[in-house]
C-alpha cells in the first residue's frame, strides 16, 4: 500500500533562523500581549462579581450578558476578520485598535448608573476581542517564519498563561483594596498602556522593514 502524502503548503527554509529569544519586538509583543490578557481576563472573574455586588443582576442576567458575547461573536466575526483582513491594514494597528476598545469597556462602566451601559461595555469588549485575537495570531505566526516558528507560538501562548496565573488574584485585590471604580480605572490606564507599546512596535517594525529593504537594494547594487 502507498499512503498519500500530505500536500506540504508552505515550505521555506531558513539558513539562519533566529531565536525568539533575540527578536526585541516580539518581546515587545510579548508584553502588549500579557496585558491583552491580563485586561480581557477580567471578564471572567471581577467583571461578573461587579454586575452581581454592585449592578445587583441575577445569575440569569448576568448569563444573558455573557451569552450575548457568545452569540454576538458567532454571528459576527468571520464577517469582521474578512472586511479587515487587507493587506493595506496593519495586524499590529489592528491589534491595537482591538484592546482599545477592551480597555473603553471598563471605563464606560464608571459613566452612568444606567443599566444599558453594561451591554455597550460588553459589546466594546467582544468587538475588541474578535479583532485582537486572530490579528496577534496571525502577526505571531507570521512572525515566526523568519526564525524557529515553535519559539515563536509557543512564548505567543505563554503570554496568555501568564495572564491567566496573574490577571484574576490582582484583579480581586485591586478591588479589596479601592472598589470597582478605581479597580476599572487603573485597568482602562493599563490597558492603554498595552496600547501605546503596540504603537511602539509598530514604529519599531516600519524601521526594521526599511531597513531590510534598503539591504535588499544595495545588495542589488553591487551584483549590477
Amino acid at each position: 500500500m502507498h499512503p498519500k502524502k500530505a500536500r506540504v503548503l508552505d515550505e521555506l527554509k531558513i539558513d539562519n533562523p533566529v531565536s525568539v529569544y533575540s527578536d526585541k519586538p516580539f518581546w515587545i509583543f510579548f508584553i502588549a500581549m500579557f496585558i491583552f490578557g491580563f485586561t480581557f481576563l477580567q471578564y471572567f472573574s471581577t467583571v461578573p462579581l461587579y454586575y452581581r455586588d454592585v449592578r445587583l443582576l441575577t445569575e440569569l442576567d448576568i448569563g444573558l450578558l455573557m451569552g450575548f458575547n457568545g452569540f454576538f461573536i458567532f454571528v459576527f466575526e468571520m464577517p469582521l476578520i474578512k472586511w479587515l483582513e487587507k493587506p493595506k491594514n496593519s495586524k499590529i494597528k489592528l491589534v491595537a485598535f482591538g484592546l482599545f476598545l477592551v480597555a473603553l469597556s471598563f471605563l464606560v462602566l464608571n459613566l452612568t448608573n444606567w443599566a444599558g451601559i453594561l451591554i455597550i461595555g460588553i459589546l466594546f469588549m467582544t468587538i475588541g476581542e474578535m479583532i485582537a485575537f486572530p490579528f496577534s495570531n496571525a502577526f505571531a505566526v507570521e512572525r515566526s517564519k523568519k526564525g524557529r516558528a515553535g519559539q515563536y507560538m509557543a512564548m505567543y501562548a505563554i503570554a496568555f498563561s501568564l495572564s491567566h496565573i496573574f490577571s484574576h488574584n490582582a484583579g480581586m485585590q485591586i478591588i479589596y483594596q479601592f472598589g470597582y471604580e478605581i479597580a476599572w480605572y487603573l485597568i482602562t490606564i493599563f490597558a492603554l498602556i498595552g496600547v501605546l507599546i503596540l504603537l511602539l512596535l509598530k514604529h519599531l517594525l516600519n524601521k526594521e522593514k526599511e531597513a531590510h529593504l534598503k539591504g535588499l537594494k544595495n545588495k542589488k547594487n553591487i551584483a549590477a
